[in-house]
């Protein structure tokens, strides 16, 4: 949790650092300054952010949840038991690198000082240890209450960011202190406060992450595949940017990827490998996410294989082991981490892995297990190395892949930056 409260930030500009990779949590609660909470959300996506609207309410009496969820990544969240999500204020709060609340009324910043659970956007406030900024705005005599003003020196002792109100038009035509900082503010605010929480322990370090499932041709209509959905790999690519990479994403899925990273787009196994190899001798971190097919059709008909004609023949042969090939040709300094997906014996599976291809760390989870896996938002994991093991309970996919950055960060500090020319 960032401990170092700090006031109105300066405007954002034309330089200032991008919001790229960082995942926000935006808290709109109820009150006439709603409105201004749009702008907010707009203007950090536009700096790159992947924005996650809490909705309270209040707030929908004033602003609607289908502008938020047009204008947002993702769709807006209002109720604790409404939601698709069994748990979501444990999975948005694990899941932020950051939480605003704006505008946040007299209410949310008294129950979130006492620690009341009374609705999503409080208990996600509760749940998370992201750093969180909050953006007071009510009318003047509300903002000069001792009980406000007390819940809000509570908060700052805690290390919550302030962006205290302005003066000036407030609702009914009054004029006075409490009118919600202007969104620009609040956007500076949180490029200064992401700026200094995240670690940027990737920054000039060359990373390339695959992501997804390989699609292995039988005839030119179908093929053999898997499971995989490609959001572990696309959480890696975004934490990666997040810290500060150079980042390259070789996929087989279309999904939104962080703002500066080269995109790869990929098909078949063959594919992946050409697009790894070729560019493997120019990275630090080599991650590899993606479930890439063991095995492939030995021939591919050019036709479409006809029904009536009985069940074919299907001769399958081995694809490259593009992790065994990056191991066997590293250079000194390069980081590689490679994935298992196991129905069993996890641990025991990735240790073996770990040892026959040449690799520094090696993430086995079970796809089995529920929330776990390909098509979850979720993942459980173990990170294994040559030192160890260490296991990562069910969470969020970001929060896994920000854990498994760690571990291979861990592995790069001795090694030299290289120049963006170098090969």
């Amino acid at each position: 949790m960032v401990t170092r409260p700090v006031e109105p930030a300066a405007p954002a500009h034309a330089g200032v650092a991008t919001l790229s990779g960082v995942r926000v949590v935006l808290g709109v609660s109820g009150g006439i300054a709603a409105y201004k909470a749009v702008e907010v959300c707009r203007r950090l996506v536009d700096l790159g952010a992947h924005v996650v609207p809490i909705l309270t309410a209040g707030a929908l009496r004033f602003v609607g949840e289908a502008t938020f969820s047009a204008l947002a990544s993702e769709r807006a969240h209002t109720s604790v038991f409404e939601d698709s999500d069994p748990i979501p204020h444990t999975h948005l709060g694990q899941g932020a690198n950051l939480v605003i609340v704006a505008p946040a009324t007299a209410r949310v910043i008294g129950s979130y000082a006492a620690g009341i659970s009374s609705d999503l956007l409080i208990a996600t406030l509760l749940a998370t240890r992201a750093p969180v900024l909050v953006c007071p705005a009510m009318h003047t005599e509300m903002w000069e209450h001792a009980a406000v003003q007390e819940n809000l020196e509570v908060l700052r002792r805690r290390g919550v960011y302030i962006v205290e109100p302005a003066s000036g038009r407030l609702a009914g035509g009054d004029v006075g202190m409490g009118r919600l900082a202007e969104p620009s503010d609040i956007v500076a605010a949180a490029v200064r406060i992401v700026s200094e929480a995240r670690p940027l322990d990737l920054a000039g370090r060359r990373v390339l992450v695959t992501a997804g499932g390989t699609r292995e041709p039988i005839d030119p209509v179908r093929f053999i595949a898997n499971r995989s959905s490609g959001k572990q790999g696309y959480a890696l690519a975004e934490a990666a940017r997040a810290r500060g990479a150079i980042v390259t994403l070789v996929t087989t899925v279309q999904l939104p990827a962080p703002a500066g990273a080269e995109v790869v787009n990929v098909d078949t196994a063959a594919e992946m490998a050409d697009a790894v190899l070729s560019r493997a001798a120019d990275q630090d971190l080599i991650v590899m996410a993606a479930a890439v097919a063991d095995f492939r059709p030995s021939t591919e008909a050019p036709t479409k294989i006809r029904k009536a004609s009985g069940p074919p023949e299907l001769v399958l042969e081995p694809t490259l082991d593009v992790l065994a090939a990056l191991g066997s040709r590293r250079r000194n300094g390069q980081v590689l981490v490679g994935f298992a997906a196991e129905t069993e014996s996890v641990v025991e599976r990735s240790m073996q892995k770990l040892a026959s291809k040449g690799v520094d760390l090696v993430v086995g989870n079970d796809v089995a297990a529920d929330g776990v896996g390909f098509s979850h938002d979720t993942n459980a994991v173990t990170i294994v190395s040559a030192d160890g093991r260490t296991d990562i309970p069910l969470t969020s996919k970001r929060v896994v892949a920000d854990a498994v950055l760690d571990a291979a960060v861990a592995r790069l500090q001795a090694a030299p930056v290289r120049g963006h020319g170098q090969s």
